[in-house]
């Protein structure tokens, strides 16, 4: 059985971090679901309230990475308040609308078109700007995929 358990629980893991490139899984939430499948079907013993401080402080640092990062890559661009939200709501179209590539075309659609629609941006300014959401989400994966990386090696040193 315990192979059956410990399969479930990567299968989990391994979800998050399928949602680092697909926006709609939530990913800290298959990760604080394999270490509560791992205290149902193991212990909780090894899993002390430590563990559970330290990897609330995780959760909170990988939702300010995310935020973070997209308000970051726009701005550094010139983008406004328009534009992080263009490309927040392009990250989660684009993947629909334009299947693979949508997750980042989508940001750099979405950016471009609300700074050309809102703020009657130049093309040229507006392209910009979408480039920098896109640099914002890549830099987002990256950051999310090393929290969510030390969440787990936490997790097995502990057990």
């Amino acid at each position: 059985m315990d192979y059956i358990y410990w399969s479930i629980i990567i299968i989990l893991f391994v979800i998050a971090f399928a949602g680092l490139f697909v926006p709609v899984i939530p990913s800290v939430l298959f990760i604080i679901g394999g270490f509560l499948l791992y205290g149902v079907f193991f212990s909780f013993e090894d899993l002390n309230w430590l563990f559970w401080a330290v990897q609330g402080m995780f959760v909170v640092l990988l939702f300010g990475a995310d935020y973070a990062a997209n308000i970051i890559g726009v701005k550094k661009y010139g983008g406004s308040k328009a534009g992080v939200w263009g490309s927040t709501i392009g990250l989660l179209a684009g993947p629909f609308v334009i299947p693979v590539l949508g997750i980042l075309i989508g940001p750099f659609i979405g950016a471009a078109l609300a700074e050309l629609l809102v703020h009657r941006k130049n093309l040229l300014d507006a392209v910009k700007i979408g480039f920098g959401s896109v640099v914002g989400f890549i830099s987002s994966i990256v950051t999310k995929g090393v929290i969510q990386a030390i969440m787990l090696v936490y997790f097995y040193i502990l057990i």
